[in-house]
């Protein structure tokens, strides 16, 4: 059988709003090491990594949402905090920074598609749903909804692992953190229980726990 990083394929999912600002700080490391050898990645939203890592087409996948599958088995990266992003002129007209997730004007939002998991991450900690008002305005990508935000269409929600990169594509974006408690979420690496840890997959854990840390540090 073949065993993902020792010289064989690894397939590797990871979310969309993980993949683009996680791997230019994990792939040096993984290509200097025989475990990114060959390495394929699969972008896509979360349902869909689980039922391709369930099925076998994936090794692992990298995730913001525990599987309910018992069959698969969850390891935690590191904490991911949720920031306020939108134009200075919104954030400073709200008095951003001294209001909680719940104070915020649900018209006001900009969310990802359903399908998104940091969409529906989002009100749930706003205390929301899809139904009413205007959270009907979602979009594909998170650089979207930065985009929008910057130019003060909306407010959105912005992990801190995509908050330098998208402040430095969108100008005008302006983010504050949330008062205590903070939101956040917790960014996993999920592997099939009847796959062993030792080895690959806990090197993988390793090094992609220590690259996202390094940018939500940042």
């Amino acid at each position: 059988m073949r065993q993902p990083g020792q010289g064989g394929r690894l397939m590797l999912g990871m979310i969309p709003t993980v993949a683009p600002y996680l791997l230019p700080e994990a792939l040096p490391i993984l290509r200097a090491r025989d475990i990114g050898r060959d390495l394929h990645l699969r972008e896509a939203p979360t349902d869909r990594l689980i039922d391709e890592l369930t099925v076998g087409r994936l090794d692992a996948a990298v995730a913001a949402s525990v599987p309910e599958n018992p069959d698969l088995v969850a390891t935690p990266l590191f904490t991911d905090r949720f920031l306020l992003a939108g134009s200075q002129d919104q954030i400073d007209r709200i008095g951003a920074v001294h209001l909680g997730p719940r104070d915020l004007d649900p018209g006001r939002l900009l969310l990802l598609d359903e399908g998104h998991c940091l969409g529906d991450q989002a009100l749930e900690v706003c205390g929301l749903t899809r139904r009413g008002g205007r959270l009907d305005l979602g979009a594909a990508s998170l650089s979207t909804l930065c985009r929008l935000a910057a130019q003060g269409m909306g407010l959105t929600f912005l992990p801190q692992l995509a908050a330098r990169q998208e402040r430095a594509a969108a100008p005008g974006l302006a983010v504050v953190p949330f008062p205590e408690p903070q939101p956040s979420r917790k960014i996993l690496l999920i592997r099939r229980a009847s796959t062993p840890a030792v080895g690959w997959f806990d090197d993988l854990a390793d090094i992609l726990a220590k690259a996202g840390q390094a940018v939500v540090d940042c």
